[in-house]
């Protein structure tokens, strides 16, 4: 993976916001870590070795509780194990689906002064990632 994807550009999350907010949404989250967290200076974690994972794993401590607050839940997480179709230089380390009762839910959570303290380690942590916002359908027993 080349191109690194940590945050939404300005544009991108105010395409977020305009969508309609009734009714569920999943987010869909596909995580590439760094080997060592890179902390912003200034920081009280700059220059020290923490791995990507205890970065990422602190990101979840702090910003569980914000996302219950809103209504938030994780639906799904897995282990990434290969790419049948696909590019082969994408690995995920982290892969699970979040489920927020809308989308306006969302967005109140990353507004959240608390959030935004908790997410300079997700910013630390990630190297690249992909963020998917899908609209639940009924599971049923054929595709599509």
């Amino acid at each position: 993976m080349t191109e690194d994807f940590v945050d939404p550009t300005r544009d991108r999350f105010r395409t977020f916001r305009s969508m309609a907010s009734d009714g569920p949404i999943h987010m869909l989250n596909l995580v590439c870590l760094r080997p060592i967290a890179a902390y912003p200076e200034g920081h009280e974690l700059h220059g020290q070795s923490v791995s990507g994972l205890e970065a990422y794993r602190s990101y979840g401590r702090e910003s569980g509780p914000i996302l219950k607050q809103v209504g938030g839940r994780i639906a799904y997480s897995a282990d990434f194990q290969f790419t049948l179709i696909g590019p082969e230089s994408e690995h995920w380390d982290i892969v699970f689906i979040a489920e927020y009762p809308s989308g306006d839910a969302f967005v109140s959570m990353v507004k959240n002064a608390d959030y935004q303290k908790a997410v300079v380690h997700r910013q630390a942590a990630v190297r690249t990632s992909r963020l998917l916002r899908l609209s639940p359908n009924a599971v049923g027993e054929e595709f599509g």
